[in-house]
């Protein structure tokens, strides 16, 4: 039979394989006339402007298929394998339907998760009201990762799963310190909540699911905005520069850090970090923590938000390690102000080679430019490449030995900027190409021969380095211009625009970033020439993490000079740095991390549910960086601390009022070390000669 004949009307052939109670009976949504019109203008937009062109076929069809599933039910714990069995025949027509503006599946396909999702609630509501009993001195596990476990056959495993999470979710509470009675109530109130917004679904919340699954096949930045959608995106925007300063997102049932604004809030906590997880929000001092697992992620907002100068505490927990309890952070909330994410510059004094040398170091947390006041004819709009060359002139009357630019965080901006940045360190030339949908190349070119600095320069750049960043980065380690180093960069090499519909919006990926080498940044992102420790891992924070990335790829590379390299020099340098670091108290530490946090990934998704375990496996992780901690400190001839809050007291502060990370800074001085290396062995050299001082500092 042709696919295209296929109808939905045999699927109440297989809905009463498993039960359907009562409580779970939904309304049905449907599809909207508007709906029809915006899927198609989506489609002819996708097929003419995206970077990716893809053909709309049955294979297309399969992977939405299996998309549409996944986002609806990441952890196969909903949807039973009858239900998948039945979505079978609709794997092949997705093509077709989305073709005629025919929503028609995806609306069924909902329908049926509604009906499984509050299933499933009102079960655990019923145990929990009932008071169902848990034995927490039986040894069992709870899987956590479920992406590909098989579908769930009868009713009896599916309750089985859930009383297992049921049970994990109380024995977490109970850790936290919370009696029976308090960890009941706890899951009540977060169950009824979700029960009452599962309720609360409607049409555009479906159309834009399964929209969003079909976009997401060309590339995971492309994604379709509902009117309501729209308008809370632009209040996602401006909570990275209100509030708390956190950009966030919804990660399966949970609210997920995506990064922390430079100087905002939440990142001078020093508490907070990229892919932690948001458990609750509590307002004030004292306010009742209230649990938003579960919740929209536009309440979760609405709830994180409020008025300058007040406190909100957010309960967190890390999404990597199962073993850490979470925790209480404490925020006031506050407007960032625009000083404070400009550009900022510094001196670090630097004992090397048996003399101090001065280096500037600038750190720069975005590619920014003040457009109004641009287009206002201000004449003194701010911008990153305006910052950066009258800081460069502060730092020379300071007569500094190098400079240290720290991209560490930047995620990107202006790519104007990252354009005009790199031509305050090269005579002229070519930064970057842009290669569009339709194959064509445009190459960027500094065209002011002005050079604001010319001396000894090293680009300091980690995982959240991404986009006008790596640009940067790879445009100074094209020309030799410098040394890049820290961790592989995000691989963000893709521009987005934003494309108004009738219905909605449509942010679309509409062309390509490469290097003057002809390398794409997308992917793989700019390796560094020395690389430092890092406890990002590549599997999870990314461009190379995220499904349906574009792939890596070259075009011709710009004809442009080069500087002197010291590619020649690389072994010895890393030699230097192996060597020193080797005592160094903080790389110790670092890699002691690293190698722990490595080794915690490669264990079992299997969480205990008995309580002696889970209880000592926490008091293990805890021990170990109190144990970490104290090792460091006892090198750097530090008092021991007993638990690691501790160390929060004892930060200091520095003049953005954001807690001044150890480990950091021994990364911005062995910058410094570097640079100093790489300066005295291109010396040597260009001498012919032997430098005795650096052959004694092996």
């Amino acid at each position: 039979m042709h696919r295209s004949l296929l109808k939905p009307l045999v699927i109440t052939a297989f809905s009463f394989l498993i039960p359907v109670t009562a409580n779970a009976l939904v309304a049905k949504l449907e599809s909207e006339p508007v709906h029809k019109q915006t899927l198609l203008e989506i489609t002819q937009s996708l097929k003419h402007g995206h970077y990716n062109n893809l053909n709309l076929n049955d294979q297309l069809s399969s992977k939405v298929f299996e998309q549409y599933l996944k986002d609806l039910d990441p952890s196969r714990s909903y949807f039973y394998k009858s239900d998948i069995d039945e979505f079978e025949t609709y794997r092949n027509v997705f093509d077709d339907r989305i073709k005629a503006g025919n929503l028609e599946e995806a609306y069924i396909i909902f329908n049926r998760f509604q009906q499984r999702l509050e299933d499933r609630l009102s079960f655990t509501l019923d145990e929990l009201n009932n008071n169902k009993a848990f034995d927490y001195a039986v040894d069992e596990h709870l899987d956590t990762d479920r992406e590909n476990a098989p579908w769930i056959e009868s009713e009896q495993e599916m309750n089985e799963l859930w009383d297992k999470r049921l049970k994990s979710a109380l024995l977490n509470l109970k850790l936290a310190g919370k009696d029976n009675k308090e960890a009941v109530d706890v899951l009540i109130k977060r169950y009824t909540n979700q029960l009452n917004r599962a309720k609360q679904v409607n049409s555009e919340d479906v159309f834009q699911t399964f929209t969003n699954a079909f976009t997401k096949q060309y590339d995971p930045h492309t994604q379709y905005f509902s009117p309501r959608k729209s308008e809370n995106f632009k209040i996602n925007m401006s909570l990275s520069l209100e509030g708390i300063g956190a950009v966030l997102k919804s990660e399966n049932e949970f609210t997920q850090i995506v990064r922390l604004v430079p100087a905002g809030p939440a990142e001078k906590t020093g508490q907070l970090k990229a892919t932690d997880i948001i458990l609750g929000v509590g307002q004030g001092e004292e306010g009742e923590i209230e649990d938003v697992v579960g919740w929209r992620l536009d309440d979760v907002v609405q709830l994180i938000r409020g008025p300058k100068g007040t406190t909100v505490r957010l309960e967190v927990k890390s999404s990597e390690r199962d073993d850490i309890p979470s925790k209480i952070v404490k925020i006031t909330r506050n407007k960032v102000k625009l000083e404070e994410q400009s550009a900022q510059k510094r001196i670090i004094e630097v004992e090397h080679l048996g003399r101090p040398f001065k280096l500037g170091v600038i750190e720069i947390p975005a590619f920014y430019i003040d457009f109004a006041a641009l287009q206002r004819g201000d004449e003194n709009y701010k911008s990153t490449s305006r910052d950066v060359e009258k800081l460069i002139g502060e730092l020379a009357e300071e007569q500094i030995d190098g400079l240290i630019v720290d991209l560490r965080n930047n995620g990107g901006g202006s790519l104007r900027e990252a354009n005009d940045t790199v031509g305050l360190f090269i005579k002229h030339g070519p930064t970057v190409q842009v290669k569009d949908s339709t194959g064509r190349v445009e190459v960027l070119r500094d065209r002011d021969s002005k050079v604001a600095y010319s001396g000894p320069l090293a680009v300091l750049v980690n995982r959240l380095s991404a986009s006008a960043s790596e640009i940067f980065a790879g445009a100074v380690q094209d020309y030799n211009r410098g040394i890049v180093i820290g961790g592989q960069t995000f691989g963000k090499g893709t521009v987005q625009t934003l494309l108004p519909l009738n219905h909605g919006q449509l942010k679309l990926t509409h062309a390509k970033f490469y290097r003057i080498s002809g390398e794409s940044t997308q992917n793989k992102g700019v390796h560094p020439d020395i690389y430092f420790p890092t406890l990002y891992d590549p599997e999870i924070i990314g461009e190379s993490a995220l499904d349906q990335a574009l792939s890596w790829d070259k075009v011709r590379s710009a004809p442009h000079g080069t500087y002197p390299s010291i590619k020649r020099f690389l072994k010895q340098i890393d030699t230097r740095y192996q060597s020193r670091t080797m005592t160094n108290p903080d790389f110790i530490f670092m890699k002691e991390q690293v190698e722990h946090l490595n080794e915690a990934r490669k264990e079992s998704s299997q969480i205990p549910l008995m309580e002696s375990a889970l209880k000592a496996e926490r008091d293990k992780a805890e021990q170990w960086q109190i144990d970490a901690e104290n090792r460091r400190r006892e090198k750097k001839q530090l008092p021991k601390i007993d638990k690691i809050s501790d160390l929060e007291e004892e930060l200091e502060k520095d003049a953005l009022g954001r807690p001044i990370n150890p480990e950091s800074e021994a990364m911005l001085v062995e910058s410094g070390r570097i640079l100093l290396d790489a300066v005295f062995m291109q010396l040597q050299y260009s001498a012919n000669e032997t430098l005795p001082e650096i052959e004694q500092n092996k």
